[in-house]
């Protein structure tokens, strides 16, 4: 595709999302709720359709030779579309952001400041192989009455259109402004440069991915940029710790959806509970074949235990 076409077809995506901003900031909570649960609803009920279009990514991804973790994350199922249905309708119960006011005070001259919460306008979100993003960030943005343009990667096209299908049908309903969600079906690289270009249409850009997607952004885009960590998640055991509890919330973290970045990478145990509480652990830990790369102190403990879990010496790169 031409770059002139390539371009004019984002900006009208992207105008469109603006001018749908504007109205979308004067929409009640009421409305926005619904538009919500409607999605909610439509995940559930279009479910056979999702994972259709979610079948054809998972088969070009694989055939592609996709690794075994990103196969994971793109993958869609009855169960997690059911979670993502009920994040969704967990958003919908939060209290509206829109319109509080804080820290108002009275000036000696009686004029009352404060400060008022009101939608930034038209969020982008760059992100890679995860289809439930498409719901988290659509939805995160109708509630907080702000438009939003998503680009997903090209291994899960399929699976966002069907999404964007889905989400547009469902926000329409309930009356929300057209275009307020925007999903870029292009799958050009090159438009994620323009669109970090466009700052009188997009207010804000949120990358969510590897290291090199979010350095690409920061360093490329000309608005203001979100971004979270992209690890090392880290999980701290007390002294004061409850035993049992902290050895079932350790295994969860890590052997839930190891795939996923906040999956737990690095495990820290107070000094005070460590002999007690590490060969309980890494035994928990054991039963799903998780390798333990343990400091010097650590190494020390578990030996002296006579565990006999995967146990590895740490090196630097251990600690992110």
């Amino acid at each position: 595709m031409e770059m002139d076409t390539i371009n004019e077809e984002l900006e009208n995506i992207a105008k469109a999302a603006k001018s749908a901003s504007k109205r979308m900031a004067y929409i009640g909570t009421p409305v926005k709720n619904q538009a919500l649960k409607n999605i909610a609803e439509d995940l559930l009920a279009k479910c056979d359709d999702i994972l259709a279009a979610n079948k054809i990514d998972y088969t070009e991804a694989e055939a592609s030779g996709m690794n075994t973790a990103m196969l994971d994350r793109l993958l869609l199922t009855k169960d997690r579309l059911q979670g993502m249905a009920k994040d969704v309708l967990t958003v919908a119960s939060l209290p509206d952001p829109i319109g509080e006011v804080t820290e108002m005070h009275t000036m000696e001259n009686g004029l009352m400041i404060g400060k008022k919460r009101v939608p930034l306008g038209v969020i982008s979100a760059i992100y890679e192989s995860r289809p439930n993003v498409t719901v988290d960030i659509a939805s995160l943005c109708i509630k907080s009455g702000n438009g939003c343009i998503l680009r997903g990667g090209k291994e899960t096209i399929h699976s966002n259109m069907a999404l964007a299908k889905l989400i547009q049908n469902a926000i329409n309903r309930a009356g929300l402004p057209e275009g307020i969600v925007q999903v870029i079906e292009n799958t050009d690289r090159s438009l994620v440069n323009l669109m970090l270009k466009m700052s009188d249409y997009i207010d804000m850009v949120v990358p969510r991915g590897g290291a090199g997607l979010i350095k690409f952004v920061k360093d490329n885009a000309v608005m203001p940029v979100v971004s979270g960590g992209i690890g090392v998640c880290h999980t701290y055991v007390d002294a004061a710790a409850d035993m049992a509890k902290a050895v079932n919330i350790v295994y969860n973290a890590k052997v839930q959806r190891p795939t996923v970045c906040n999956a737990l990478d690095t495990l820290l145990v107070h000094t005070g509970i460590a002999e007690r509480y590490l060969p309980e652990a890494v035994k928990e830990l054991s039963k799903a074949s998780v390798e333990i790369h343990c400091d010097e102190k650590a190494m020390e403990i578990l030996k002296k235990s006579g565990s006999d879990g995967k146990l590895v010496p740490a090196t630097d790169e251990d600690w992110g």
